[in-house]
């Protein structure tokens, strides 16, 4: 059996082999005074104006899991651009180091700055000739998840907004009627990060909130189960889960298409 989902985790995360050829960039943008550095990737060739999805990082910054990520949604016909949160250059070395940064995005009652920086992802996307600024999407991995949350309850002009293993909480949980698309989260069933209490919190945010929500937990997953970085003890609360990343990576793709009918 394990054979078997290995290849079928082959084919659908290497996507790009059966369809569309990938293009990327390195962007350097801003956010007021702060150089920051994404990594775009959009299908070659395509006439057509594409919609276009943010991916958001975890807390290590942007690195490669999700570069891959941004061509593997390209080659699906999408014109994905992965966001730097932190700065061109700031990348944590330690889950130390990583905690310190990510955490200082997280505080304050409004989380303006975490807002300000996707806010200024999003915009990095809009401005691409590639897109079609009618049709946005960002989803965020653990930190990059709650970001693509925080972005979504200021009311940004989003068809849907996706959490893979993110934080769910937010210090105004009011400020949801602002939402604007569909909202999809992932979750480990077994994430000791992210508590039960979180979980309910945030459903019934959602529904005061009569936002079209989606919330799929997968049994057997903690925190991080996409990032085959994280290991594959659970024990330590954050590791990579094959049948977790396939399932939330088809999940994804029929959110996607929901949203997106034209692709």
């Amino acid at each position: 059996m394990k054979k078997v989902l290995t290849g079928i985790a082959a084919l659908i995360l290497s996507a790009s082999s059966i369809s569309a050829k990938v293009k990327t960039e390195i962007v350097e943008y801003k956010q007021g005074d702060t150089v920051l550095e994404g990594f775009l990737a959009y299908p070659e060739g395509k006439e057509k104006k594409a919609p276009g999805i943010v991916l958001v990082h975890d807390w290590f910054g942007l690195g490669e899991n999700t570069k891959a990520r941004a061509k593997q949604l390209a080659s699906l016909g999408y014109v994905a651009f992965a966001a730097d949160i932190y700065g061109k250059g700031v990348r944590p070395k330690s889950n130390e180091e990583a905690a310190k940064i990510a955490g200082s995005f997280r505080q304050g009652g409004d989380r303006k700055l975490l807002r300000d920086r996707t806010q200024a992802a999003l915009d990095a996307l809009k401005s691409r000739p590639q897109v079609d600024p009618e049709n946005l999407a960002i989803l965020g991995y653990c930190f990059g998840g709650t970001a693509a949350l925080e972005l979504a309850r200021s009311g940004a002009p989003l068809k849907g907004t996706i959490s893979f293993h993110g934080g769910l909480s937010t210090p105004k949980p009011e400020e949801s009627v602002a939402i604007r698309g569909k909202v999809l989260a992932l979750h480990g069933a077994d994430d000791p990060f992210v508590k039960p209490e979180e979980v309910a919190a945030f459903q019934e945010e959602m529904r005061k909130a009569k936002v079209d929500w989606q919330f799929i937990s997968y049994g057997g997953a903690v925190h991080s189960f996409t990032i085959k970085e994280a290991g594959n003890d659970n024990s330590k609360g954050a590791a990579y889960n094959e049948k977790a990343d396939v399932r939330s990576w088809i999940e994804l793709k029929n959110f996607l298409k929901e949203i997106f009918p034209s692709v």
